[in-house]
């Protein structure tokens, strides 16, 4: 069975990085998804796509899929760039463009 553990990024819905922390050990679908004839839903054979397994390191993750005999891929998180930005960069002189209302 093959596993993929990774640190989950913030939605777009939150302004915090709350429950980013953590990491997940989540199970690949090993069947295919098919629609349901009468609602029209998603569904799948096996339930082992809706399980996510958090951890509250890489390594214990690994351990986890190792001791279970998983074949897993991590996928580092990105860093985060942040651009220092301040009130008063609006009104300098050397300002790249014209500053209209």
């Amino acid at each position: 069975m093959m596993v993929r553990i990774y640190k989950p990024a913030k939605t777009a819905m939150q302004s915090g990085r709350a429950k980013t922390n953590a990491w997940m050990l989540e199970y690949r679908a090993e069947s295919r998804r098919i629609p349901e004839p009468l609602m029209g839903w998603v569904s799948a054979g096996d339930t082992t796509n809706q399980v996510r397994i958090p951890f509250d390191s890489k390594d214990e993750a690994i351990a986890f899929a190792r001791k279970h005999g998983f074949a897993f891929t991590v996928q580092e998180p990105r860093e985060r760039v942040l651009k220092p930005k301040a009130y008063a960069d609006n009104f300098a002189f050397n300002r790249r463009s014209n500053w209209t209302h």
